[in-house]
This record gives structure tokens, C-alpha cells and sequence, in this order.
């Protein structure tokens, strides 16, 4: 199939139309994982410590013959089904993810040849802002006429970067932030709408930071070596960086939409701890009933965690209803995201 990218006439509007989500089957408890922790460390941990700590109950885990684009793909199949379109009807598949299958090529070619499309296929990455700058991206070339319709998806497996055996106290202090991670895969198709659709994007850079967490393995640096696999970062200071350039995005967005919180029918927020949400709501002050909480039973699904709250609040929402997306990521960047329901 050969698609003409340089449409004639740029469209008004993009918008989300589609929706879905997938989850793997196993679940992993946070006494589980501690059980495997002690055992492989032998450190006496307080009982229900990680549980305690992060107010994460469980999360889901990727099966060994699961991959991210596994869960892309089975999301993916949903979102089109639902849209009742057709693999080869899209012409912009974009795969944006902090996780991929290999270092190359591009995720987005295995989730395509699985799907069975030709679309243009390209991925985009930005730690757990990746899904939220994928459907930027997606918007934007709808808005150039350089496609008409795309499928953004994510797989994230980030449980597979965790150190579930620490030699000691220093590897656990080193990782403990991983042990928030749960695996997910989400999708949403975009395609130029008459009304609504994606209104207002921002995005706050601070790569100063760059070095407080992330998986350093696998590029020019550390291209080899099981000791960069590893997720390591420091929280406590990511949740500093959050807390004091975070709430400047939030306010720049109200200042220039001229939205209010109760204007908003939903706010999504990426979650990496209960702790974590409960400071967010209280620095920026959007009402804890807006927000789609879905950390203590899943974790921190790194870029999938806004397609999950997405995919279950999508069927309810009315012509009109508006969402704002808060992204939060390693690097560190923040972004918002106005969506208007066509």
C-alpha cells in the first residue's frame, strides 16, 4: 500500500476517537515481591514494608513470552476494532514508549508487521511522557496534512528492569523506586474531528536532571553490561524536581485555555506511589474526584499509566467532556495535555 503523506489541505481539529488498553494476567503482590527480595538479600524488612511505603498493593507482570509489543499489539487490535477500522486504514502508527523490544529497529515495525499495516511506523520515547509526546507527535502531522489518520500505542514493561535480587542495603536503596513498577499496554486513535478533539498542549523541560533516574544501559555509553539493565533513580528528589516546576505548567494551561478544575470531567495524572498522588493533589489542588486513581492496584505503568485511566473512563465520557492529561517523566519533563471529547 502506498500513502500520499502530503495531504492538500491541513485539517482544523485532531482528536482522540479511539480508545483501549491491556493488562497482562499475572499479578504480582507487594508481599511477593518483597518475599523475594528478603529472601535473595537477607535483609530483615518491617512486614508489609513496600506495601506501607508506596501504597501499592499489586501490579501486573509480563509473562517471560510477552513483550512490550505484545501488549501494543493486543491494545491496538481493541482500539481499532472499536473504531471499526481496518489495520491498513491507518497511515501513522507511532509506538511511544520508555520500554521497547530491541535496541533497533524502531518497536513500531514489530507492532506493524503484527498488525498486518503499512502505515508510516516510527517511535518516540521521552521516559513516562512517552505515550502523552506520542499522540502530540501523531496530532501534529494530522494538522500538517501529513497524515489522516494515526494509532499511537505503548508496551511497557518496566518490571523487567527491576533488581528483584539486591546483593544488600545499597542495591535496594539504589532500586527501591523500581519496585513500583507495573506492566501495561494502551492505544488511541487519532483523526481529524469537526468539534472538540486535542485543544491546548505544554510541555516544561528541566534536563538538568537527567541523571536522577533511568534504565543507563543499552545505548553508546553502557552498550553492554547486566549492571546498567537495571532501573535506578532517586525518587525523594524527582518528587522535589516535580514539586517545584510542576505546578507552574498546571497554571500557565488555566491562564490560557481560561479552564477551571470543574471544568475538567476527568484528570489523569501519571502515578508512581499513593504517597506521590496525595502531595500532587495537595501542591496543585485539583479535586481528588477528578482524578482516575489507579496506582494501588497497579503500580507505575511508566507511559501506559494515562492509556489505562483513559481506557477506563473513555466509555462514560459525553460530547463535550473535557480531560486534562498531567504527564510526569524522568529527565525530567512535564507536560499537560487539554482533550475535548468530539
Amino acid at each position: 500500500m502506498t500513502t500520499d503523506h502530503a495531504a492538500p489541505e491541513p485539517v482544523r481539529q485532531a482528536g482522540i476517537t479511539a480508545v483501549a488498553s491491556c493488562l497482562p494476567e499475572l499479578e504480582v503482590t507487594s508481599e511477593q515481591l518483597q518475599e523475594r527480595i528478603t529472601a535473595s538479600c537477607g535483609l530483615p524488612l518491617p512486614a508489609r514494608m513496600l506495601e506501607r511505603v508506596t501504597g501499592i498493593a499489586s501490579r501486573r507482570a509480563a509473562a517471560e513470552d510477552e513483550y512490550a509489543s505484545t501488549l501494543a499489539v493486543r491494545a491496538a487490535r481493541v482500539a481499532l476494532d472499536r473504531a471499526g477500522l481496518d489495520p491498513h486504514e491507518v497511515d501513522l502508527l507511532v509506538f511511544a514508549s520508555a520500554t521497547r523490544d530491541v535496541a533497533e529497529p524502531a518497536t513500531a515495525h514489530i507492532v506493524q508487521a503484527e498488525l498486518g499495516s503499512r502505515a508510516h511506523a516510527l517511535d518516540v520515547t521521552n521516559a513516562c511522557n512517552s505515550f502523552i509526546n506520542g499522540i502530540d507527535t501523531a496530532r501534529a502531522l494530522i494538522l500538517a496534512g501529513r497524515a489522516r489518520r494515526a494509532l499511537v500505542v505503548t508496551g511497557e514493561t518496566p518490571s523487567r528492569a527491576v533488581r528483584q535480587a539486591p546483593s544488600g542495603p545499597d542495591q535496594l536503596r539504589d532500586g527501591f523506586a523500581g519496585y513500583t513498577f507495573g506492566d501495561a499496554g494502551a492505544a488511541v486513535v487519532l483523526e481529524s474531528v469537526d468539534r472538540g478533539g486535542i485543544l491546548d498542549v505544554d510541555t516544561e523541560t528541566h534536563s538538568e536532571h537527567w541523571r536522577v533516574g533511568g534504565v543507563f544501559g543499552g545505548g553508546s555509553r553502557h552498550p553492554r553490561g547486566d549492571e546498567h539493565t537495571y532501573f535506578r533513580g532517586d525518587g525523594a528528589e524527582l518528587r522535589e524536581v516535580f514539586e517545584k516546576v510542576g505546578t507552574s505548567v498546571l497554571d500557565r494551561m488555566r491562564q490560557r485555555t481560561g479552564l477551571a478544575w470543574h471544568d475538567f470531567r476527568h484528570v489523569l495524572v501519571h502515578q508512581v506511589t499513593v504517597p506521590y498522588l496525595d502531595r500532587f493533589v495537595e501542591v496543585t489542588g485539583v479535586p481528588r474526584d477528578r482524578l482516575v486513581v489507579t496506582v494501588p492496584e497497579l503500580g507505575n505503568m511508566a507511559s501506559a499509566t494515562l492509556g489505562v485511566q483513559l481506557d477506563r473512563v473513555h466509555e462514560g465520557l459525553l460530547p463535550g467532556d473535557r480531560v486534562l492529561f498531567v504527564g510526569l517523566g524522568g529527565g525530567v519533563s512535564i507536560m499537560t495535555m487539554v482533550w475535548e471529547k468530539a
